[in-house]
């Protein structure tokens, strides 16, 4: 027998009901139901502290537990599991978030709070975490930090840490945490570039301090200290009165010789070139900070120009520099051990891949290695000592090309490229990554915001800009990154942005100006 065929369902008799808060409130109910300590099914034990839960809550909101039940695992049948090496504390509270989605963090449980989430592979705690921490670096406790960091494999948080003591190494050297490092660390320290000093002589200071701290262990490192510390830099003044007169130095034949050389360099001008390269370069912050550089740019009638103009604004007065090699219009800025680099631009003609390098001290200009690429409007930033430029125009379309340059090789090496074909974006570095927001493609301009991960080589967006925007600063501050001004098509903006990695949001402030094109 035929049965007869069901009457098609009008879709006017069809309602959809849905309760949107039901699983927060799911959620409550379950963990209410969990400290009445009823349905539990699993006991997780920690030492002598042991905590009740449900399967079904921890697989559903912890990773690791989700691997271990849903995997036929031998903990999945077992009603008592024992986690090894957790603080019990620290466990509790990611039991609790489990349930309830929140989590109190302060100085006294952050780190276990992190190893906590790391084992059980919570990323977006252990990133709050290391928000918590970055945000709170200090020169007491930043190096600190930063062996943490290096110790759970937080990159971002370490990157920041170490860029913090760079920038702070003078309050830094006065620590406790500083003076206990093991020499290898101090001797990395001293080496790098980066550190911001007003002179060599405080870093001769904060690492005579560090040999002070333990003489008898620490005398006989001296010597291999004191040779990655410039000398050369130093005043003569300074070397006679102060370094040559100290009881470390003048009772270490291998000290003096460090010094005569130092003095030699000041005394005998033609010795200066056997001198290794980096004795005689100055630190990232020694020439260029504190000062304001106008490179290149347009005239009133929208010619190139290679006029280049510093502002003291201590002086409060611009003073004219060497001119470059090469008139230079939307031109890429970087600096890099005390030398500031114009990449690229527009000449009047053409896009340029050509790059020059400006040196303060001897107040001249230098042609090093093209780029692969000719561009003009890219996002120029730094980051680890390499010049990263991005996007960009070569005269027929936007580029979503990225190259990077290493001052050591004077090479240019082609990276990941971007999503987006971009030109006059906003790029700067935050978090120990290279944020690219806005631009255009030529056809239209974009709020869109993606970031690179250098360790991963890899891009990755973030949210979108509340204002689409071309031609607008970037820069970050703290823990936030601000864009500001910029042109979104019919006009200039007064409107800045200010993300927050966190959130992943951006909320609006409003200038104090009037609208304008901006390049931080």
């Amino acid at each position: 027998m035929l049965e007869a065929a069901e009457p098609e369902l009008d879709p006017e008799d069809l309602v959809h009901f849905s309760v949107g808060d039901l699983p927060r409130r799911g959620y409550g109910v379950m963990g209410e139901i969990r400290r009445q300590g009823k349905l539990c099914d699993v006991t997780l034990k920690v030492g002598d502290h042991k905590f009740s839960a449900h399967r079904i809550v921890l697989a559903a909101s912890i990773p690791y537990f989700h691997a271990m039940f849903t995997n036929d695992m031998m903990e999945c049948k077992q009603d008592e599991i024992v986690m090894q090496g957790m603080d019990p504390s620290a466990l509790e509270a990611l039991i609790n978030f489990a349930y309830n989605g929140h989590l109190a963090i302060d100085q006294q449980n952050v780190q276990s709070l992190l190893m906590g989430a790391s084992f059980l592979q919570l990323q977006n705690i252990k990133d709050a975490c290391c928000s918590f921490l970055r945000e709170r670096l200090h020169p007491k406790n930043c190096l600190g930090v930063r062996q943490f960091a290096e110790t759970m494999m937080c990159a971002v948080l370490y990157d920041s840490a170490n860029s913090f003591i760079h920038q702070h190494f003078v309050e830094v050297s006065m620590s406790e945490e500083f003076l206990a490092l093991p020499f290898e660390d101090v001797l990395e320290l001293v080496s790098r570039d980066e550190l911001n000093v007003k002179s060599e002589e405080q870093v001769f200071e904060a690492a005579l301090a560090w040999v002070r701290y333990a003489r008898e262990q620490r005398e006989p490192s001296l010597p291999e200290l004191l040779s990655k510390i410039r000398l050369p830099l130093c005043r003569p003044q300074f070397l006679t009165d102060r370094v040559q007169q100290d009881d470390l130095v003048r009772c270490c034949h291998k000290c003096r010789d460090l010094v005569d050389e130092a003095k030699d360099h000041h005394l005998m001008p033609e010795r200066q070139p056997r001198l290794p390269a980096f004795k005689t370069r100055p630190r990232c912050c020694t020439s260029i900070a504190g000062l304001i550089y106008a490179v290149g740019g347009l005239n009133s009638a929208g010619d190139s120009l290679n006029v280049v103009e510093v502002f003291d604004p201590i002086a409060n007065r611009w003073e004219k520099c060497q001119p470059m090699t090469t008139a230079r219009s939307r031109v890429g800025v970087a600096v890099v051990n005390g030398l500031l680099y114009a990449i690229g631009g527009y000449d009047g003609q053409l896009r340029l891949s050509t790059v020059e390098v400006y040196n303060p001290e001897m107040d001249s200009w230098s042609k090093v290695g093209s780029m692969n690429s000719k561009r003009s409007a890219m996002g120029t930033v730094v980051l680890d000592g390499q010049i990263y430029v991005c996007g960009g125009y070569d005269g027929n379309s936007s580029l979503n090309s990225v190259e990077t340059y290493s001052p050591e090789t004077d090479k240019w090496t082609v990276a990941t490229p971007m999503s987006s074909n971009r030109s006059a974006a906003g790029v700067t570095v935050f978090e120990g990554r290279i944020y690219v927001s806005g631009g255009h493609d030529g056809l239209q301009i974009f709020s869109s915001v993606e970031y690179y991960n250098p360790h991963t080589a890899t891009w990755h967006h973030v949210a979108s800009m509340l204002n689409k925007r071309c031609r607008h600063g970037a820069a970050s501050l703290g823990s936030k990154m601000f864009v500001c001004g910029g042109y979104d098509g019919s006009g200039f903006l007064s409107i800045a942005e200010v993300y927050s990695s966190m959130a992943d949001q951006w909320c609006c402030t409003e200038l104090g100006f009037c609208s304008r094109e901006l390049t931080i």
